[in-house]
């Protein structure tokens, strides 16, 4: 591996939160894993995750909950820059990645993954690699690292399977705000899914597709028949495990929202919204009835990973 001089160049790259529109679970897999269908969509609630290079490997976090983001080998943004670099040797050299927060942290909304696949672009970038989104490129690196990763690379509004790491764009009209209430404390997305197999446990589970009527919605740009589809198989053992959030969402249903669902494994709760005007109005309303007191309004669909900035660029 070749050495760089510390603090030389560096390259920034942005990174969307995702929401699941509609996720589907599948029954347990002998593997451990679950097969899910799943519609992702991309909004801007960003990270911003800058790379460096550096005499040893390390990673700092600064943001919304920087506290509670691991800074060993167990971030997955780490990880991801020493699994690129691990394959490409000539090339790469050790890095300081920093990773500034605003999506929720264990919020279900895939900011670990985001980070990850910020670090996968900006990795590829400063390095001189040239791997790009193909299926031999970073999407082959992104699917070793989590489900999510390489939805976090395309962004916009995708279908994703297997455990959703496959990632097929659909096709969308239009625009979407959300309002996001980011909740106390996180959930453990195995816990999640712990408990929707015990939930479950006498129920037949078939094998998982996403419904016609949401794709329909999509193509159509429909704000109601998109809220009539939003659906979660996860939603049902996160209320289990954590019952006030289901007072939330419903809270925000009755203060006007067109539709609201968790998101991920959660405990992140968000709410789709006529228009802008609607979005701040609903946010507003949220935390003046003391149903929410961490609110963000977001609009979707948005690119996924994208270089944004470099610095010192030779």
């Amino acid at each position: 591996m070749i050495s760089a001089s510390e603090g030389t160049s560096g390259i920034s790259v942005r990174v969307p939160a995702k929401i699941n529109l509609e996720l589907r679970v599948g029954p347990l897999r002998h593997d451990g894993y679950h097969d899910l269908a799943t519609v992702f969509h991309a909004v801007d609630l960003v990270d911003h995750i800058t790379v460096r290079p550096a005499q040893d490997w390390r990673i700092t976090v600064e943001g919304t909950d920087a506290h509670l983001v691991p800074t060993d080998d167990s971030n997955l943004a780490l990880a991801a820059a020493k699994m690129l670099a691990g394959t490409h040797a000539q090339q790469a050299y050790p890095v300081h990645v920093h990773i500034c927060k605003q999506i929720p942290v264990a919020g279900g909304m895939a900011g670990g993954s985001a980070d990850a696949a910020g670090a996968l672009v900006a990795c590829d970038a400063l390095w001189g690699l040239g791997l790009g989104l193909g299926v031999d490129g970073l999407h082959e690196y992104a699917a070793r690292l989590g489900s999510d990763v390489n939805f976090a690379l395309v962004g916009g509004t995708a279908i994703g399977s297997g455990r959703g790491e496959n990632v097929v764009p659909a096709l969308t009209a239009g625009q979407y705000e959300w309002v996001v209430v980011q909740a106390e404390g996180g959930l453990s997305t195995p816990a999640v899914f712990r408990e929707l197999d015990r939930l479950r446990e006498d129920r037949p589970v078939d094998a998982p597709q996403p419904t016609a009527e949401m794709l329909g919605a999509l193509r159509a740009g429909d704000i109601d028949s998109l809220a009539a589809c939003l659906n979660n198989d996860l939603e049902e053992p996160a209320f289990s495990l954590r019952p006030e959030l289901a007072e939330v969402r419903d809270a925000g249903l009755m203060l006007g929202a067109a539709g609201g669902l968790v998101s991920g494994s959660g405990p992140t709760i968000v709410f789709l919204a006529r228009d802008r005007h609607a979005a701040n109005d609903l946010a507003a309303a949220l935390v003046n009835s003391g149903a929410a007191t961490r609110v963000h309004t977001a609009t979707g669909p948005v690119p996924g990973a994208q270089v944004v900035e470099w610095e010192d660029r030779p």
